[in-house]
């Protein structure tokens, strides 16, 4: 189907066309000609069929090989997006729908996005385009399709995989060490080579009881992890032990002749390298190091700079931890990559939280004690502080009004003409109403009162963020690390020092928030 909306007279007749091509997986790629290539094909002879109606063929490919159609997560996909963004492309060609999505909703917001973009989309096979109410039809219709055989295919490959894996068989992952894989008979099979290995990295477990010790005992000998080849023809493993490493091979089950799936053990059809009286004493021995490190829990590490400190040296996020040595605790942040190491090669290693939190302090408080800043958390504490007046007055208002209305009600029950049955019980209920409704009012003036009497001047807030410290120390733990997240990108810390990056904008954010914790602040100090 030709697009009827599509304008012939834009770029002077021409109409730019690209072709996009999908193949899920990338069994068949490395062939000279290939499932991409024949996509392409049906789509350049449909453009040079409609060369009268001005289309042309762009330069460049959008190709995506080995990728699934349920995200979007492509790079083929996400050029085409950026140059349909860019208002390089008028019309999108494809071999059949779902090339471009097999979700419904991924494909939806791209449609979206090419109709605000003047964009067309073409199927070959399919004839639909997305510019006509007919074809969007069409276009739903089909991608629910699309969408329900997906799924449908994912429900038979999971009760596929669940029922392999009852029946005790490989279903794929990474090699292990011990055992090669025969990708034909999709078997796992022993390697005589490598099995002392793997005995001994057991055995020698049951002597140290520490994975970071036999992790650099492995490494001090030379030795490496499994090494294996792709389909591809690349080499993968052949890596240095660490921590991970070890703990994969000593709690994988696959060695005492299992499978396991989710939380279920089945006998595997391969054959058992390690014994089961070894099995379990490495076992017994991960789950009492498990038991003495929960012996004396720790109390979860409260970090104001968590998820912005990272390891300049080692390209690695910085957790927070902290020790106890004679009842004091003491606070740091460690390069979490160089942790998980045999043997340390960092050289930041740790550094007390204390002083890095003090820096970072120090360049905070030169940003809030910016005229502009105060000024406008100011005017936003007004605007808060006016909100919350209104608030409490029209719950005055409110109670007034009902106040009113429960006086009117004694009145017209005291009155010598009302001969109501049981006249007295319901006055006294009354009465009663009556107290506790100006009880209240009288709590909501005294509460507009004290609300007018405190409002917050600029000069306070001011002061409040000079003094950073005694600010900073006010504040609870989640509203620390929101101000960090407004204000910091990155802290990266290397051996000469600290690199901060701060954020550029959301300054309305940071006022608003500043705003509301100012007001926080100042009511908790007046309920103590």
């Amino acid at each position: 189907m030709i697009d009827e909306r599509m304008d012939n007279s834009k770029n002077g007749g021409i109409i730019r066309c690209a072709i996009y091509t999908r193949k899920s997986n990338e069994d068949g790629l490395d062939q000279d000609f290939n499932s991409l290539d024949a996509q392409r094909d049906s789509c350049e002879a449909y453009i040079e069929s409609q060369r009268s109606m001005g289309w042309r063929l762009m330069q460049g490919q959008y190709d995506d090989g080995g990728f699934s159609g349920g995200n979007v997560n492509r790079p083929g996909l996400q050029k085409l997006l950026s140059d349909v963004d860019a208002g390089k492309i008028d019309n999108i060609v494809v071999y059949k729908i779902d090339r471009l999505s097999r979700s419904l909703l991924d494909f939806s917001r791209m449609a979206e996005t090419f109709e605000k973009k003047k964009v067309s989309f073409v199927s070959v096979t399919q004839q639909i385009s997305t510019t006509n109410a007919h074809g969007r039809v069409m276009l739903n219709v089909l991608m629910s399709f699309a969408q329900f055989e997906r799924e449908v295919a994912s429900e038979r490959i999971r009760d596929k995989f669940a029922a392999a894996k009852r029946r005790g068989k490989y279903c794929g992952g990474l090699p292990i060490l011990g055992y090669d894989v025969d990708r034909e008979q999709k078997k796992l099979l022993v390697n005589k080579t490598e099995v002392p290995m793997v005995q001994y990295i057991f055995r020698r477990f049951t002597q140290l009881g520490s994975v970071k010790q036999l992790a650099k005992e492995l490494n001090e000998k030379g030795h490496r992890t499994k090494a294996w080849i792709t389909k591809l023809g690349t080499k993968q493993g052949d890596q240095l032990w660490n921590i991970a490493n070890v703990y994969r091979l000593i709690e994988n089950r696959t060695y005492i002749g299992e499978v396991t799936h989710k939380e279920n053990i089945y006998p595997g059809e391969h054959q058992a390298i390690i014994d089961r009286d070894v099995w379990d004493q490495v076992q017994s021995i991960l789950h009492s190091n498990s038991r003495s490190k929960s012996a004396t829990p720790r109390e979860r590490m409260v970090s104001p700079l968590r998820g912005v400190m990272r390891c300049g040296h080692c390209d690695s996020s910085m957790g927070a931890t902290y020790t106890l040595k004679k009842g004091r605790r003491y606070s740091y942040y460690i390069c979490e990559k160089d942790v998980k190491r045999a043997v340390s090669t960092c050289p930041i290693k740790r550094i007390p939280s204390g002083d890095i939190e003090k820096a970072i302090l120090e360049q905070m408080g030169s940003i809030f004690r910016t005229p502009t800043l105060i000024f406008q958390t100011y005017e936003k504490v007004k605007e808060l502080e006016n909100e919350d007046l209104q608030r409490v007055n029209a719950q005055k208002e409110g109670s007034e009004i009902k106040l009113a209305e429960l006086r009117k009600q004694v009145l017209a029950l005291m009155h010598p003409d009302n001969l109501q049955p049981d006249k007295g019980n319901l006055l006294a209920e009354l009465n009663r109403q009556v107290q506790e409704e100006t009880r209240k009012v009288l709590s909501i003036n005294k509460q507009a009162s004290a609300r007018i009497k405190n409002q917050i001047t600029e000069a306070e807030i001011a002061s409040s963020f000079n003094a950073m410290d005694t600010f900073w120390e006010e504040l609870f733990p989640a509203e620390q690390q929101r101000l960090i997240e407004l204000l910091i990108q990155i802290v990266e810390v290397r051996e000469t020092g600290l690199d901060i990056i701060l954020k550029t904008g959301g300054i309305s954010t940071l006022v608003m928030e500043l705003a509301g914790i100012t007001c926080e602040i100042k009511s908790r100090k007046e309920s103590k």
